[in-house]
């Protein structure tokens, strides 16, 4: 099933089985259920609201396969905000809870442009990062990225940044919120490109924002992931990450914590 496909299952029943094909080690890939859930939560507010800032906590692995149920909750509507609690349950246990902040637009007297993008090489110059069935995670089958800044994981690299070009091997039909929560979550953690040989890593936690006004967009536009390491030790990795749109305008933030066996 493609993205689009289980964006439309998902908001057919609360209910869904991921495929396996949709794996990311013995997980399911955790930014298609992040963005699955986030679609239920954005369907049940207002349009005039867009998302300004989620929380995700990864408390348990979705498994691909098994029936898992996702639930929207607005927890308060005010004024300008609304905040809602979304949370995937399986097996009768919670896997991944998130609170969201949908807020419509304030009048301002100040306004500062986001942060431009850095410099890059142009797709067709980077290297692709292939999908090799049994080698990659499954989810690679979907998204596209193109290698523009460190290492490829597991190639005892060196430096904190990581990051290139990304989008959906199968285009959209509209490049919505949902999908560009998948795509924050496609990159690896940067920490991985430190090692020589595979170790298993997941997301403890997860913070991102997305820009509104959101910048057009075409649906098979290729967006710009940079990924910077603050600090990694322990077996733990902390990162920041931003995303642009082609012409070089923020698009997301986002903010993860790692962690990583090995």
């Amino acid at each position: 099933m493609t993205f689009d496909e289980l964006i439309a299952a998902g908001r057919a029943s609360n209910e869904l089985v991921v495929p396996v094909t949709w794996s990311q080690g013995r997980a399911t890939f955790g930014g298609l259920v992040t963005s699955l859930l986030f679609d239920r939560m954005e369907r049940s507010i207002a349009e005039s609201r867009p998302v300004r800032s989620v929380h995700v906590s990864f408390v348990g692995p979705v498994e691909a396969g098994v029936p898992a149920v996702f639930d929207a909750q607005i927890l308060r509507e005010g004024r300008s905000v609304t905040q809602v609690e979304g949370r995937i349950i399986q097996n009768g246990e919670p896997r991944v809870v998130c609170l969201a902040a949908f807020a419509g637009d304030r009048e301002s007297s100040v306004r500062i442009d986001g942060v431009p993008a850095p410099e890059a090489k142009p797709v067709g110059q980077c290297q692709e990062l292939p999908y090799i069935e049994g080698m990659m995670p499954g989810f690679i089958n979907y998204i596209e990225m193109r290698w523009a800044y460190g290492s490829m994981p597991f190639t005892g690299g060196s430096g904190r940044e990581m990051g290139g070009w990304m989008r959906f091997r199968n285009v959209p039909e509209v490049l919505t919120d949902a999908h560009i929560v998948a795509l924050i979550d496609a990159w690896p953690a940067p920490i991985l490109q430190h090692f020589k040989s595979r170790v298993p890593a997941s997301s403890l936690s997860w913070a991102f924002d997305i820009i509104h006004p959101r910048p057009a967009l075409e649906a098979d536009d290729w967006l710009l992931y940079k990924a910077t390491i603050d600090q990694a030790g322990d077996g733990y990795c902390h990162f920041s990450a931003r995303v642009w749109t082609p012409r070089g305008e923020l698009l997301a933030i986002s903010r993860q914590t790692a962690t990583v066996f090995g």
